[in-house]
């Protein structure tokens, strides 16, 4: 009873402060009945590049930003909060945490603790807890930390990038590229290594996960779980596996054996930028894996460009919070300033799971998240350098529940014969048992050192059946041969909730790792009806016979030819929704790429934009931070249509 008029105060406390603060999400966007995004209003001038964000037990919030400042917000979620300068002169703070009446916090070169022991409410010790080399290249960002059970904490590094090898990622000093777990008197263990911009970092039931965006040797975002001695992919950090406290074991040389690093040369002698080649013989991470069981693949891939595109920050979900995904991971996304969701399992002892879009809709890049004493959420956030969807460069806002629950799926989990999909609210039965309902896709990424990859090998799954629970609140969705291994796109276009609902978000991403054993449905007990299927069979059958057509009414050739129009607005937005386009690019303004009508003044032929977008130029645009990933799993007559549609803007 106490928790439950606690919790109907936090559910009034919520939604005044939503009332008193304001709502700055400008957008018509449905996820706004469920989720509120709401300003918090800091001191003129202030600028909050946001690096770091900490609850501190006693309600305030400690905020560090990129520019080097910590400040402590008094009172962090009224409407009048009270920011405090804690400390300054602190170099591009990338993370902070709260300990025992300090705070500790990443600069570029080392672990720092901060402390206030006079009580004056500034910071009066800066206390080095370890320092690590650098070379001083400006993408040697350090990241974290993160406390484990045992009081110790994880930091990572990012890679640095070649003078004439620009594009490829290297550890010029030890320990760029790796995890590091240090202990709170200074003691430094080398975790992990294999990554290359690990600016997401979280504890997931007492385990350490990080998340790294697309790039040399990342085929896309993903969420790594990550044990001692794991092998995460990215090959800079393998240069200092031969340290006598090195956990990982594998040399370059020996990945390299097995995996082109394609360092050619042309006639002059320089190095050639690898791209990516349509219809090569490929490799990937977990057939990689079968050489190197070290190697860690992800616990769930977020696919570039449709689960953001710079994946940052992981927050548990706390009890209590957030309605029906209490517990459930939510993650950061700086490039598409938005927050997605994740529902991880664990199959043959390995974390695996199911990725949906949560909340868009922030005015800048996602990078931190931490969560207030009224289990609202607060978003740090940043975009200079990096680019992101937005219209301010920085900013802190607050998520507010509203109490409305969403129609949405709740879980997915991995099944003998497919998953099992459970929903917030009852299904209605029809629309669930109806095969026309759903539409499974598989794929998967390539391992190479070109920036990112496409989706390779897509595969339309065939559906063996559904079978409705009695309850309606889930269903067995069952398919002729699930993938190991392959990312499972599942769409729920058709289904409606009992009250005729579709739901917020009808598409989730299935990393299925590992295939479940134990037994599988009996197809007695699966729904094979297809309305889609039986409505063309009707029609079929109810055309006239075929007549054939005499010479003297055969239809003779026009006059004239038909122009072919290019599409318009409503016809396109499909094919752009369908292959992402909409992520990163608008009709009229700069988002993360640039908009459609820019484009279009460049008077490309249809033939270079696709040239372009199979391998685009990064070059031709050098004022956007973010390169677009070559995208040749676009059917070239949907290029060409989305090619007619651009140049109709000129």
């Amino acid at each position: 009873m106490n928790n439950q008029i606690k919790n109907i105060g936090i559910l009034l406390f919520s939604l005044l402060a939503v009332v008193f603060t304001g709502n700055l999400n400008a957008q018509d966007n449905p996820e706004d009945d469920y989720y509120k995004i709401v300003r918090v209003a800091a001191p003129e001038g202030t600028l909050l590049e946001v690096g770091g964000l900490a609850m501190m037990p006693n309600g305030n919030l400690a905020v560090a930003t990129r520019r080097g400042d910590v400040f402590v917000v008094e009172n962090p979620t009224s409407a009048q909060p009270y920011f405090r300068l804690f400390a300054s002169g602190l170099h591009e703070v990338l993370g902070l945490a709260y300990r025992d009446g300090s705070l500790y916090c990443a600069q570029r070169s080392e672990l720092t603790r901060l402390e206030d022991t006079n009580f004056d409410g500034k910071a009066d010790i800066f206390e080095t807890v370890y320092a690590w080399p650098l070379s001083g290249h400006y993408h040697e960002y350090s990241f974290g930390p993160k406390f484990a059970p045992d009081g110790s904490m994880f930091v990572t590094g990012n890679v640095a990038f070649g003078d004439e090898e620009w594009w490829r990622g290297e550890s010029r000093v030890p320990w760029r590229g790796w995890t590091m777990k240090i202990s709170p008197d200074g003691k430094m263990e080398p975790w992990a290594t294999g990554m290359r911009s690990p600016a997401g970092l979280g504890m997931i039931d007492g385990e350490f996960f990080y998340t790294d965006n697309q790039g040399d040797w990342i085929g896309s975002g993903a969420l790594w779980h990550v044990k001692k001695g794991a092998f995460t992919g990215h090959p800079a950090g393998l240069r200092w596996t031969g340290a006598s406290n090195s956990p990982v074991h594998i040399t370059t040389e020996e990945l390299y054996a097995e995996v082109d690093p394609r360092q050619k040369r042309d006639e002059s002698g320089r190095y050639i930028k690898p791209e990516n080649i349509m219809k090569e013989d490929y490799i990937t991470l977990f057939e990689v894996k079968e050489k190197f069981p070290e190697l860690q693949l992800p616990s769930v891939w977020l696919p570039h460009g449709v689960l953001g595109i710079s994946n940052s920050d992981i927050q548990v979900i706390p009890e209590g919070s957030f309605g029906a995904f209490s517990g459930q991971v939510l993650i950061g996304d700086q490039g598409q300033s938005k927050i997605m969701r994740v529902f991880l399992e664990k199959v043959n002892g390995e974390y695996q799971g199911a990725a949906w879009d949560f909340r868009s809709g922030f005015q800048s890049g996602v990078l931190r998240m931490a969560w207030a004493n009224d289990g609202s959420l607060f978003v740090g956030e940043t975009n200079r350098g990096w680019g992101s969807a937005g219209e301010a460069t920085e900013g802190l806002q607050r998520l507010v529940y509203t109490g409305k629950e969403p129609f949405e799926m709740r879980e997915v989990h991995a099944k003998p014969d497919g998953f099992e999909i459970t929903f917030t609210e009852p299904v209605d039965p029809e629309t669930a048992r109806d095969l026309a309902s759903f539409y499974v896709q598989s794929f998967v990424f390539k391992y190479h050192p070109v920036y990112g990859s496409p989706p390779i090998d897509m595969t339309n799954m065939a559906l063996a059946g559904v079978k409705v629970a009695d309850d309606g609140m889930s269903l067995r969705l069952v398919l002729e041969n699930p993938k190991q291994y392959y990312v499972h796109r599942i769409m729920l276009d058709g289904l409606r909730s009992k009250n005729g609902v579709p739901l917020l978000h009808k598409e989730v991403y299935y990393t299925l790792n590992n295939i479940p054993t134990g037994p599988k449905l009996p197809s007695a007990e699966l729904s094979t009806y297809n309305s889609v299927e039986v409505k063309a069979e009707e029609k079929k059958a109810a055309l006239p016979a075929a007549r054939t057509s005499s010479p003297d009414r055969a239809v003779k050739p026009s006059a004239t030819v038909a122009v072919a129009k290019a599409p318009t607005d409503a016809e396109i937005k499909v094919l752009l929704d369908k292959w992402t386009c909409s992520a990163c690019h608008r009709k009229d303004s700069k988002q993360v790429g640039p908009a459609w009508k820019d484009i279009a003044k460049r008077n490309y032929t249809n033939e270079k934009i696709k040239e372009l977008v199979y391998n685009p130029q990064p070059q031709n645009w050098p004022d956007y931070a973010t390169p677009m990933a070559p995208m040749p799993h676009v059917p070239e007559a949907d290029v060409l249509k989305i090619a007619e549609w651009i140049n109709s803007l000129n």
